[in-house]
């Protein structure tokens, strides 16, 4: 059976439930998605929807529909992917993932990166999932933690940040200057999750009483304005606290961030992946 538009049809229809969401991502009408479904469901002779009020909810013969037309359709994202990271030229799309907390420090290097090749088009995909590199959902990730250990991946070490705890001014000014002794008396933000990556945050969970973590946040980004806003004290790299926070412990080791480049080995060797990740090392050997 190569009935591609029913299969990719129906695929839709299961990812978002209802008819008119997989009508907006396929760019069709509704009554087309629904003429496709019909279609299908008659050529396999098997009923792969219940419907009702709320939507279309999948039958158990929907079910393996979907986990099937999901594995075609990221096979497709990998092909498509190693095919535009072809050629020589540095030139074309070129996506790149990473933490948002990470952003402050990488826009700069990108933005150089961007002037120096205009020809590439550079896309920057942060969230709460892992985008994956070997379904083609990214040329280029850079991550942080323990080296990412994913089949078929390249992985090089890019930097090692100093990270120490801060205070902004103004907490400071509320509640007096903390120090290593009185921790325990102020108030901290922290991971919304007990078993945080960062080995800051491990610390924090760790060392910290859980009645003083009075802020708790899944996003980097979140807990840092926390601290920039006086909700508490909280640990960022040396290099990105900005004036009107307060080191109140120096760095130490078993805080640092390491950053590691994660390519996959499909697409490590094509000039785009290379130029770019010959620039984040050279831009950011140095850093601390």
């Amino acid at each position: 059976m190569q009935d591609w538009d029913g299969l990719r049809t129906a695929f839709e229809v299961v990812r978002h439930g209802t008819v008119s969401g997989a009508a907006q991502t396929l760019g069709v009408h509704h009554a087309t998605v629904i003429r496709h479904i019909d279609a299908l469901e008659a050529r396999l002779g098997v009923k792969l929807f219940q419907r009702h009020a709320r939507g279309y909810t999948p039958t158990e013969a929907g079910e393996d529909l979907a986990r099937v037309a999901q594995a075609t359709d990221d096979q497709f994202a990998q092909l498509a992917a190693r095919l535009s990271g072809q050629g020589n030229a540095v030139s074309g799309e070129l996506v790149v993932t990473t933490l948002s907390s990470l952003t402050y420090r990488l826009m700069p290097v990108l933005a150089g990166f961007q002037a120096a090749h205009p020809a590439v088009r550079l896309v920057y995909r942060t969230g709460p999932r892992l985008f994956r590199l070997e379904y083609g959902e990214a040329h280029v990730a850079i991550r942080a933690g323990n080296p990412p250990k994913e089949p078929d991946n390249v992985v090089q070490k890019l930097a090692s940040l100093n990270v120490a705890l801060f205070a902004s001014k103004a907490y400071i000014a509320r509640r007096g200057m903390p120090t290593e002794a009185t921790l325990g008396d102020h108030d901290f933000v922290g991971p919304d999750e007990e078993q945080a990556g960062a080995p800051a945050l491990k610390w924090t969970v760790a060392n910290i009483p859980r009645e003083r973590i009075l802020f708790r946040a899944g996003e980097d980004f979140a807990l840092r304005e926390a601290v920039l806003n006086g909700v508490g004290l909280g640990f960022m790299p040396t290099a990105e606290a900005p004036d009107n926070l307060v080191q109140i412990l120096s760095p130490r080791e078993e805080w640092a961030a390491n950053l590691w480049l994660v390519t996959h080995v499909d697409l490590h060797r094509t000039a785009k992946v290379q130029a770019l990740t010959h620039h984040l090392k050279e831009q950011l050997k140095d850093c601390s």
